[in-house]
């Protein structure tokens, strides 16, 4: 995994490569599309739908799971095999391309505008960003660094520390699944019902990991507090202790109402008495996610370093 990290923050996904064979989390989810298309019909009764989401759950799990584990038994025993394996693995991390999407947003915020701002980060968030103005675009920024290091770093590490490749491929078809199917919407209440909860059991030790990382990386004891006290008040089990930390570790509030789909939510704040975040702050959270990626790194090294000794 440090090798798959390694590679994946020094080259990330290169376009030309993209271009040529897509990506694996495209392959992942045009599977979940096609699944979702032949399985998820509109005339299904609400244990049915539950059903054929538990089906897709499985079959996209399972079949990833299972190339995942011919894949790692396929390649050799060689130094140039672990190479490959890592390179596969890279393709299932994202810190790279998420540092590069949040400075895309710091740095509009600090030169180019609001205008080019609500475009940059219109690319992380699902939120309406012509309803956004600076603070309300620094929080979702934020917000999102904070809850993609988890989902997009730390649990995809996580997994692949406990059970290899095959523990990181699966990880990601959940993540995946959830991120198409696990809406609380008309279309996917029931049939993604299995793969929200699956997902939420999949982050469960990767989310409080991440917060420990930024509480201990910000150097501040109130993230500890803000953790502790607020991540129970988001509306997710996990993202909360991520983006609470990240919130008291910077000493700015964070999540709070916002607007989706022309509705707005009544999301309660995050350290609720920080001030609203701006650009400066932005750059604060893309330094503190930078220092707390360093020490899950120093981490894992420490861990592979004690499976050697042993």
């Amino acid at each position: 995994m440090l090798a798959a990290w390694a590679i994946e923050a020094l080259f990330s996904w290169p376009a030309w490569l993209f271009d040529r064979i897509r990506h694996p989390v495209v392959w992942i989810g045009s599977l979940i599309a096609v699944l979702d298309d032949r399985l998820n019909r509109p005339d299904l009764g609400h244990a049915a739908a539950r059903l054929a989401g538990v089906l897709t759950l499985l079959l996209v799990v399972v079949l990833v799971a299972v190339i995942a584990v011919g894949i790692s038994h396929w390649l050799p025993a060689t130094p140039a095999g672990f190479l490959l394996e890592a390179i596969i693995a890279s393709s299932l991390l994202a810190s790279r391309s998420l540092y590069a999407h949040v400075n895309a947003v710091s740095e509009a915020l600090q030169g180019s505008g609001l205008a080019s701002a609500r475009d940059a980060v219109s690319r992380i968030v699902g939120r309406d960003p012509a309803q956004l103005d600076a603070p309300a675009i620094s929080r979702a920024s934020l917000e999102s660094l904070a809850e993609n290091a988890s989902d997009g770093v730390v649990a995809p590490l996580f997994w692949g520390a406990v059970l290899g490749l095959p523990g990181i491929a699966a990880y990601k078809a959940i993540n995946t699944l959830d991120s198409m199917i696990g809406h609380k919407t008309s279309r996917y209440r029931y049939f993604g019902w299995a793969s929200a909860r699956v997902d939420d059991l999949a982050n469960l030790v990767p989310a409080r990991l991440t917060a420990l990382a930024f509480a201990i990386a910000g150097f501040r004891a109130h993230s500890f507090r803000v953790a502790w006290y607020d991540a129970g008040k988001h509306r997710s089990p996990n993202a909360g202790w991520p983006e609470a930390a990240m919130a008291g570790a910077l000493g700015v509030r964070l999540s709070g109402p916002r607007r989706y789909n022309g509705e707005t939510t009544t999301d309660p704040w995050l350290n609720a008495d920080g001030p609203d975040p701006d650009a400066r702050d932005v750059s604060g959270g893309l330094r503190l996610y930078l220092r707390a990626m360093s020490l899950v790194a120093v981490c894992l090294a420490l861990v592979a370093l004690a499976g050697f000794a042993g």
